[in-house]
């Protein structure tokens, strides 16, 4: 089985294997919700490190964009607090999202001049989606 998994701003796409008779539940954004494996023809066998993943991740935007903000945590916009064309510093407050009746903000993670705010208060965000565009 394949998953993505996100290490210091890296995504690497990772093999996993289950054993005989294990069960694998996944997340409900995977499409398949359960798995079940048999043993490994890898079993045994040295790994190298992941590569970083390529391609779109979720949200439709570039992975390789640095200026794309994206969400760390599935939850709902309680308030978008840039502004479209707004100059922000690093750490200056984008967006406050709630998730488990908690308020997380969303803050910048470069500087620069905000092209695009792409949620709005009450829209529901998962892990990797993008909340901003810089310029």
């Amino acid at each position: 089985m394949q998953l993505t998994m996100t290490i210091d701003g890296k995504k690497y796409r990772v093999d996993v294997e289950v054993e005989e008779g294990e069960e694998v539940r996944l997340a409900e954004s995977y499409p398949t919700t359960t798995v079940q494996g048999g043993p490994s023809p890898m079993a045994g066998m040295p790994m190298a490190a992941p590569a970083p993943v390529t391609g779109a991740p979720p949200g439709g935007v570039a992975a390789g964009s640095d200026k794309i903000c994206r969400s760390p945590i599935a939850g709902v916009v309680f308030k978008v607090v840039a502004q479209v064309g707004q100059h922000l510093e690093v750490n200056d407050l984008l967006v406050v999202l709630e998730a488990m009746k908690m308020e997380t903000n969303i803050t910048a993670h470069m500087s620069g001049k905000v092209e695009k705010i792409l949620v709005s208060v009450g829209e529901a965000v998962q892990p990797g989606q993008a909340i901003a565009e810089f310029e």
